[in-house]
Formats: C-alpha cells, structure tokens, sequence
C-alpha cells in the first residue's frame, strides 16, 4: 500500500498522525509485543474514539436535560457500532459505482456486516439475535442516520437494565454507551491474543491513512 505524504500528516487519532501510526505500525511489524500492541490500543485506537465519540457522548449526556437529545447520541452510537464492526474486520467502506468490484476487505452495503457484530461480537452476542439486530438497523441504525427518526414504533429513552428492550421496543442509550465501552475493553483483550484480529487492526488504521 502506497501512502501520499500530505495524507500522513493528519491525525488520526488525537495528535497522532498518520506518520505516528506508520512508525508504530514498523515497529510492531519487526518486533511485535504485548506493549507495542497495547500502545496502538490505547493511543490509536482509543484515543481516535475518545475524542470522536465517546467524549462527545458523554458531553451530551452530562449536559442533556432528556428533551430528545437521546436522538444524536444513539445516532453517533450507530456510526460507531459500524465503524467497530468494520474495525473488528479490517474492512473499509467503498462506494461502487456499477460494474465495479470490491476489494478482498472493502464493503458497499453494511447490513450483513451490522447484523453480523451485533450478533456475533462479545457482549453484543448475549443481547442481539438476529431477528433483534435486523431490527435494530433498519429501524434505529437507517432510520436515525437517513431520517433522523425512529420507526416501526421504536423509542429512545435514558437508562434501563439491557441496552435494548426488544418487546418494549426501546434502546436505552445510557446502557447502550455502557455496552459499547464494556466491549472495547475486552476487545483489548482479543487483540493481545489474536493474530488475525492484528492483522485487521492494521488493515484498519492503514487505511485511515490513505
């Protein structure tokens, strides 16, 4: 993969850029350890999502007064769901234009991929069937992001026991962002363990590069 110097100079994730994120990625390649990959954990990738989403979220929880602010904070939610769900796979999105392919890890539609973490991921799997999670991107996850509504009787409220009420038709979005950072904590753990999950990693951030 090639990458245009101008490109590399923006940061990616805090202050980093994408020169921080080569040279990280050169060491890890030549001398891979436990403490290179939790650098890239925590000031990669956690710091990239701090200050992108979780941080934002948080501002508006703390801030909200509960007057329908629950609509931008799970809409954020599901931005970053996808995005975990295409980082858990090294995938990154593509939009194609007819008649052409995608590459061996680019998508263009992101249902499959969607329903798939929701219902396969650590923690996600405990609450998602995929009934559930077809439901819950096609009525909160489309139907935020295109309308900026819920449909088909879907409500947001603040806090509850599960993340999602599938009878009640309710996402607790306070639970919901307890979910996401529970989830990112083990995924911590998958990726000291995991060479495959490596692999995506740097396929991920390698492409927020280009």
């Amino acid at each position: 993969m090639e990458f245009e110097p101008a490109k590399l100079a923006t940061q990616i994730a805090g202050n980093f850029t994408g020169f921080d994120w080569l040279e990280l990625r050169d060491c890890i390649q030549t001398s891979p350890s436990e403490e290179l990959w939790l650098k890239a954990y925590n000031e990669f990738l956690m710091k990239r999502l701090t200050t992108r989403y979780i941080y934002p979220i948080q501002l508006l929880m703390k801030h909200g007064e509960q007057k329908g602010e629950g609509y931008s904070i799970v809409s954020i939610q599901c931005a970053l769901i996808e995005f975990l769900a295409a980082f858990r796979n090294g995938l990154t999105y593509k939009f194609v234009p007819r008649g052409q392919l995608l590459g061996k890890f680019e998508y263009s539609g992101s249902k499959s991929l969607y329903v798939e973490f929701l219902t396969t991921a650590p923690l996600f799997s405990d609450l998602f069937d995929e009934k559930l999670a077809t439901d819950f991107y096609v009525n909160i996850r489309c139907a935020l992001l295109h309308e900026a509504r819920t449909k088909n009787g879907w409500r947001i409220r603040a806090s509850g026991n599960k993340a999602v009420c599938k009878h009640g038709k309710i996402v607790y979005r306070d639970t919901l962002q307890y979910l996401l950072e529970s989830y990112l904590a083990c995924y911590k753990d998958e990726l000291l363990e995991s060479a495959e999950k490596q692999q995506a990693f740097i396929r991920k951030f390698d492409s927020l590069c280009e």
